[in-house]
């Protein structure tokens, strides 16, 4: 059932300022919620506040696209709402330095703990400060320590809580008891994750027309912007317009909620990096464990250890370590917890949660979804596959390599600096989470189903060979952020799967039960679209992105004992350079994702960052022997690539030759590759239409230099032309994108389903 944004708005409005400024409410507590049952129901309010539901309503039935030349008019079109001086309080918070918390651990057992732990404080906990019928627990903690608090708050005060965020309306007096209890929450749960939470106080007209001033009619205006919209500091806080003239509409975006919005995050910012506040302490509830050089240490060396684990190896844990192992264990669906936590004395003070585990999101994806379960799961039993308890069972299925995955949002400042009310705050925060969320299962469910562990030697691991295990690792889903562990042999359709479904969700245009409430399709415009400013690949057999935001992603691939953290780092490179090449895309009329990789299988260690490495080591002259970053359209056409090579049954031997001439210049690869080519008894037409015709044609002819393609260089090195290749590309994945002549895993998975029930 579709949420009223705009209802919920409008009672979080009155709420606050029926409430008033002061910790006491100015009316009953019971006038409050018989006016909030009221509002929810459409029935008249008490007539103590109706005034003030009056002013509200006004406010939200005025047109997102109205705003007053001037001031004058405001004053006197909408008086009541001027001269209303109650002020409404707003709070940022959440978890910061979060991949410093999650990948502290190398084991994946303890990462997927950490994961959870922050999802459940943001998506839980902190909700439950709002509502009605609060979880015990934290009905307690609440009394005890911000004892006024809870009576104060209402589940629709939340504009947002995803992501790792929350942004929430309270009454003013409380905008301090909030944001502590939100701190200290974190640092209650997680006892050494980083968070931060900030809060201020604004007038109702400030909600609709963003900041102003005390009196308001001394604010600058239109008039004031038309005279000023060169000055350099204006145009870094409202814009530059194109063409030099006034961009009115960039102005009307800034002067409005979103202005308040950044307000905040410029507070959140500076309490992050440590600012005095003169009302709050720096540091409210820093996370602090002190060690000591002679006490035995956690397994991350960081913490002195307070526990022995009856767990193979015997492993040491501090309490942080020993609540995220703990939680891990729970979040597999009903799993009690684990007996050593329960035997210990850690278990007195805190008590890890049953926590909701992405396996059992997935699957309630799945439910929903009777085609993706279907195809995931076949004939297999849900309650017979288990979660993969190391990174060597999820490469179990791809011989001992998986992908790391970081995707993330394109253009989210961008388009956020748009929205001008809180209902399309609101609003967008879900429909992106949903999109995010959907795109990721759909992804996992088209590519992926469940493995037979084979050949597993891991003493460490209760699961062995012939156990079922979902092959896959979500460590966090948060906004638009997604970090995943997969099987190599299945990243780069699971990634280039996940951008676009991503933006078919938000387009509405997928079959997936999912509802989305915005409106993300880009405005039409006379100006046509060069396709082959942007593709490489045949740029004539896809269309344009009709998405105003879409997701960029980094891939690497590596053995399964990588450093999680190392490999971490390198994602992140990756991801940069993704979204560095879809930026320099923009200009040509570009908005879709773009998705760097690398596999680790080729190189064994890079020191410095990959834009180094690839400069360094992977460049000669005006000879580049890469050409990633590439568009979802270009990660087609290379995929399509390699199993054409495969069809060909092009040698492996060659594969390695040819990348290995490359630097021995331009023409002696043309040479070689064709003498190649030729020679092959099979798949030559498929090898020249699926590589030559597709990627290199000349620019100034109708002949092909294979394996080169030429590139003017627009973007890059200064309008500098150079060459570039996809061959150490198709190298580096040949071995990770399958053979469509040879039977799969799952048709393998299927036989074997087949012989059990026989």
């Amino acid at each position: 059932m579709a949420t009223n944004h705009k209802k919920d708005i409008t009672i979080a409005l009155a709420w606050c300022l029926a409430w008033g400024e002061q910790k006491q409410p100015q009316f009953e507590i019971s006038v409050l919620q018989e006016m909030r049952q009221a509002l929810h129901s459409d029935r008249q309010v008490p007539e103590a506040v109706r005034s003030i539901v009056e002013q509200v309503q006004q406010l939200q039935n005025i047109s997102e696209h109205y705003f007053p030349e001037t001031l004058q008019q405001f004053q006197n079109e909408y008086s009541e709402i001027w001269n209303q001086q109650t002020k409404i309080g707003l709070v940022n918070g959440g978890a910061t330095k979060i991949k410093q918390y999650v990948f502290e651990s190398s084991k994946i057992q303890d990462i997927r703990g950490a994961s959870a732990l922050l999802d459940y404080v943001n998506l839980i906990e902190l909700k439950e400060f709002f509502r009605k019928n609060r979880i015990i627990d934290i009905s307690q903690w609440l009394q005890k320590n911000f004892p006024d608090l809870q009576e104060a708050l209402i589940s629709e005060l939340i504009v947002y809580s995803t992501g790792g965020n929350i942004l929430a309306f309270c009454p003013a007096a409380y905008i301090n008891d909030l944001a502590n209890a939100i701190e200290k929450r974190y640092t209650h749960v997680t006892l050494t994750a980083n968070s931060c939470a900030v809060g201020d106080t604004f007038r109702l007209a400030e909600i609709r027309f963003g900041l102003l001033q005390e009196k308001i009619e001394d604010t600058n205006w239109l008039d004031w912007y038309r005279q000023n919209h060169q000055n350099p500091i204006v145009q870094a806080c409202i814009g530059k317009s194109k063409d030099g003239s006034p961009d009115l509409e960039a102005f009307r975006n800034y002067q409005s909620f979103n202005a308040i919005t950044t307000k905040l995050a410029v507070l959140f910012n500076q309490r992050r990096s440590g600012n005095e506040f003169s009302d709050r302490p720096s540091r409210a509830y820093p996370p602090i464990f002190e060690t000591h050089p002679y006490l035995i240490r956690d397994e991350p060396d960081r913490r002195s250890s307070t526990i022995q684990v009856d767990l193979p190896n015997k492993p040491h844990f501090s309490e942080a370590v020993a609540r995220k192992r703990a939680t891990s264990e729970r979040v597999k669906k009903d799993a009690p917890i684990p007996n050593w936590y329960r035997e210990s004395s850690l278990n007195q003070t805190w008590q890890p949660p049953e926590v909701e585990g992405w396996i059992s999101r997935f699957n309630e994806f799945l439910e929903e979804n009777p085609t993706q379960k279907q195809q995931y799961y076949q004939s297999i039993s849900p309650e017979a596959v288990d979660i993969a308890q190391s990174l060597k069972h999820i490469s179990n299925m791809s011989k001992g390599f998986v992908a790391h995955i970081y995707a993330d949002g394109n253009n989210m400042g961008g388009y956020i600096q748009k929205i001008r009310t809180p209902e399309r705050y609101k609003e967008f925060s879900q429909d992106i989470s949903l999109a995010t969320e959907y795109a990721v299962y759909q992804a996992l469910s088209e590519h992926l189903h469940p493995h037979t562990l084979k050949n597993i030697n891991d003493p460490e691991s209760r699961l062995q060979d012939g156990a079922l295990i979902h092959p896959f690792e979500i460590i966090t889903i948060g906004g638009d952020d997604i970090l995943l562990i997969v099987p190599a042999n299945k990243a780069l359709e699971i990634a280039k799967t996940i951008c676009e479904q991503f933006e078919q969700i938000l387009l509405k245009q997928t079959d997936l039960k999912v509802e989305i409430s915005g409106d993300y399709r880009v405005p039409p415009s006379s100006k046509p679209v060069n396709l082959s400013k942007f593709h490489r690949y045949l740029p004539t057999a896809t269309a344009p992105s009709q998405c105003q935001i879409s997701v960029s992603a980094g891939l690497l691939i590596a053995s399964d004992d990588t450093p999680i953290y190392y490999a971490k780092k390198l994602t992140d490179d990756l991801l940069k350079s993704a979204k560095k090449r879809g930026k320099s895309l923009k200009d040509d009329g570009y908005i879709g994702g773009t998705i760097d990789f690398l596999s680790m299988k080729a190189v064994t260690m890079i020191s410095s960052n990959i834009e180094k490495f690839r400069k360094q080591g992977l460049t000669k002259g005006n000879l580049r022997f890469y050409a990633a970053p590439y568009t979802l359209h270009e990660l087609g056409g290379l995929i399509a690539v390699v199993k054409a090579l495969k069809k060909a049954k092009f040698p492996k031997s060659q594969l390695y030759q040819i990348r290995t001439l490359l630097e021995n210049g331009k023409h002696t690869a043309i040479l070689n590759y064709r003498y190649f080519r030729v020679r092959l008894k099979t798949g030559q037409p498929e090898l020249q239409q699926e590589f030559e015709e597709a990627w290199c044609k000349a620019k100034t002819n109708e002949g092909y230099i294979a394996p080169w393609m030429y590139d003017d260089g627009a973007r890059e090195y200064k309008h500098e032309p150079f060459y570039e290749t996809i061959w150490r590309d198709i190298v580096d994945i040949y071995d990770f994108i399958e053979d469509p002549e040879e039977p799969t895993d799952r048709a393998f998975e299927e036989l074997l389903a087949q012989e059990v029930k026989s």
